[in-house]
């Protein structure tokens, strides 16, 4: 096997999933807008970080993404328990995220991120609330991202069709120019991983002290949850165990350092410090239970990535073949189209 068949791989079993995720997630956002948001969550009080930590799970939004939706509901009323936890479990989860892992990992960890993903935001938004009610002052000016500002209107007295192009238009277009740049660096390093690391290379790597390097690696960096996958997957096939791989998941997407910059202004230093604490904490404390859960139950890691036996008896089916094609597609476009051509010709 070379690296262009692992990298056919990574595509081929993912792009299916990914392809429903993005539509699944563009109907959700079409439906659920930005006002709804607010007003489900504009409140100072328990009950709006339990729905803020819940409503974040399936939303398909990145870290740089959630910024403005989380400071316009932070505008709009909020404490900073809401805001935090719809800033910890918007990004760690998503409707294609989700789907990603069932496609090249196992349904124990794709029912367990999104729970892990649920503790953490519920987590952080509690100690907020007890601990950091710090009042809103709105005197800075709205910060930019890196993402597109999504133009989220009600969807009410559309006519179908319009609805539908809406749906499109985000599920494949705007989502897709999110994350494409770091979906693309996510497959092909997993692909990468897959070709060049032997067989076991991270069996030992798996301790308590395994556990923290990977915590200090992944607080600073930013990689959209869709993209940590593959790289979680193929570290799981080299010998890496699935709780490890876990805080990947869980901690790429939820931190980065400018995100962070960003919103002190907004929960203050407080505010971060407890957001961290409570991610790192409950990612730990998730990490090592399903380690313990795979251990006591004898399950076996048999990720959907690792059946290359299987692949090479059975090939790819239609449907796979047929979707790899036209995520490829889509993927060339938003790094041309919206990425290099911006680029080229900017003025």
């Amino acid at each position: 096997m070379n690296f262009l068949t692992s990298l056919v791989k990574y595509i081929m079993l993912s792009s299916p999933y990914l392809l429903f995720g993005f539509l699944a997630s563009g109907i959700i956002r079409v439906l659920l807008t930005n006002k709804q948001v607010q007003d489900t969550l504009g409140k100072n009080n328990f009950s709006s970080i339990l729905k803020a930590s819940l409503i974040g799970i399936p939303l398909p939004l990145c870290s740089c993404a959630v910024i403005p939706t989380a400071v316009t509901i932070r505008k709009s009323g909020a404490g900073t328990g809401a805001t935090s936890s719809f800033l910890i479990s918007t990004p760690e989860s998503g409707v294609d995220s989700i789907s990603v892992t069932y496609a090249l990992m196992d349904l124990p960890m794709t029912i367990l991120r999104p729970i892990a993903a649920f503790v953490s935001a519920f987590f952080a938004g509690t100690l907020q609330y007890l601990f950091n009610n710090v009042d809103y002052v709105e005197d800075v000016e709205q910060q930019k991202t890196c993402c597109k500002k999504n133009k989220n209107e009600s969807v009410n007295n559309k006519s179908m069709s319009e609805f539908i192009s809406r749906v499109f238009n985000f599920s494949f277009i705007e989502i897709m120019d999110d994350i494409a740049i770091w979906l693309s660096i996510g497959i092909i390093a997993g692909a990468g991983i897959d070709y060049l690391v032997p067989p076991n290379l991270f069996a030992e790597f798996n301790g308590i002290m395994a556990k923290l390097v990977i915590v200090v690696a992944a607080v600073p960096m930013y990689i959209c949850a869709s993209a940590t996958t593959p790289m979680a997957a193929s570290l799981v096939i080299k010998g890496m165990a699935p709780g490890t791989a876990l805080i990947l998941l869980l901690l790429g997407p939820a931190t980065n350092i400018s995100n962070l910059l960003i919103l002190q202004k907004y929960i203050g230093k407080k505010g971060i410090i407890l957001n961290l604490v409570a991610i790192v904490i409950v990612t730990l404390i998730f990490s090592f239970s399903v380690d313990y859960l795979y251990s006591y139950f004898n399950l076996l890691i048999d990720f959907t990535i690792g059946h290359d036996e299987h692949l090479h008896q059975h090939g790819y089916s239609m449907v796979q073949k047929i979707s790899s094609l036209i995520f490829v597609l889509l993927l060339l476009r938003s790094l041309i189209v919206g990425k290099l051509l911006p680029i080229l010709f900017k003025k």
